[in-house]
């Protein structure tokens, strides 16, 4: 049996619900694990106060997705700031090695734009490009229902696996005899660490004692918040009964982890019926993680599950539909 091929996918768009993207790579992904390819996802905006350390994750890459959505104008912070850091960084003798498929998806004008701006980015580093794809889409369904669409994306990720496994050479681009010119600068082999700290947010001495602060009040109100008071959760627990109200065909399986809580409140709806309890072993439809104060937000209708998501207040994993699904079975009022 030969080495198995890695390829890391890099996203770097906000993970709203319906970002086209998301679809995109997903597709991908699957097609590419079918192949029998080891995949990493590194998701920016999760990964967004460590970026100058993901250039160590391209160390054994054979090749990568770069995946980004256009929203309004440009690839977004997120992926500048981690092409930045490849460039400051990065080994320049392993990214030369690296084929580079750019996956751009634009909800207004300017998918071409960016595609253009990582394949030159890529170009610059020294990496291999390989053929991206890019489209306008404003509607995600209209990639989920579209089977011509889905073929597109798949077989833009068999090109990929090809491209990468047969070592296909492309000319040599004009960005090369242009970065030795310009381009000086000595590979450093950095910790992670190392590399943190030369980072825009961590040589900031007021940013980082700030941080610190944060987390430490952070870490000592949900020590005495979340407890385990039993009150607390029987309290919590009446309030999601009380405000369920059945969808006729919906089964579900929720894990909702709370803070610190490490045992998370479990949800099962089936049949217009609610199980609502501590623990369990459900495997989850959907799993969201949020705070204490997020939560209770939530349950005395000042926010909804789908914005608590959209603003970054509540993370989750699993399907998105039946996400949505949480604010039609829960009616929550400020009682």
């Amino acid at each position: 049996m030969g080495i198995r091929m890695n390829i890391n996918i890099y996203y770097g768009g906000r993970g709203l619900i319906d970002d086209p993207t998301l679809f995109v790579i997903n597709k991908m992904q699957e097609v590419l694990e079918e192949l029998h390819v080891k995949v990493e996802r590194y998701n920016l905006y999760e990964q967004r106060n460590r970026i100058t350390t993901l250039p160590k994750t391209l160390k054994n890459a054979d090749g990568i997705i770069l995946a980004a959505t256009v929203e309004w104008y440009g690839i977004g912070g997120y992926m500048l700031q981690f092409l930045d850091s490849c460039w400051l960084y990065g080994d320049k003798e392993k990214i030369e090695k690296i084929y580079m498929c750019p996956v751009v998806m634009a909800t207004t004008y300017g998918e071409r734009d960016g595609k253009l701006t990582l394949s030159t980015a890529w170009e610059i580093l020294g990496g291999r490009p390989c053929s991206g794809m890019c489209g306008y889409i404003a509607n995600t369904t209209q990639l989920e229902m579209n089977k011509e669409y889905i073929t597109l994306i798949e077989k833009k990720a068999e090109n990929m696996y090809r491209t990468i496994n047969q070592k296909m050479a492309s000319f040599p681009a004009s960005y090369q005899a242009v970065k030795k010119v310009v381009f000086s600068t000595q590979n450093i082999d950095l910790t992670p660490q190392e590399s943190e700290q030369l980072s825009q947010y961590a040589s900031d001495d007021s940013y980082v004692q700030r941080q610190k602060a944060d987390i430490q009040e952070l870490t000592s109100m949900f020590k005495d918040l979340m407890g385990g008071s039993q009150e607390e959760e029987e309290e919590l627990i009446k309030r999601f009964e009380k405000s369920f109200k059945p969808q006729a065909g919906l089964k579900a399986d929720y894990k909702i982890f709370i803070g610190e809580k490490k045992v998370p409140l479990t949800l099962a709806v089936s049949a217009g019926a609610l199980i609502c309890k501590f623990g369990g072993e459900v495997q989850a439809d959907v799993e969201i993680h949020a705070e204490k104060e997020t939560i209770n937000d939530i349950m005395y209708g000042r926010m909804t599950f789908q914005r608590a998501f959209m603003s970054g207040e509540m993370k989750m994993k699993g399907d998105f539909r039946m996400l949505r699904a949480l604010d039609q079975i829960f009616l929550f009022e400020d009682k």
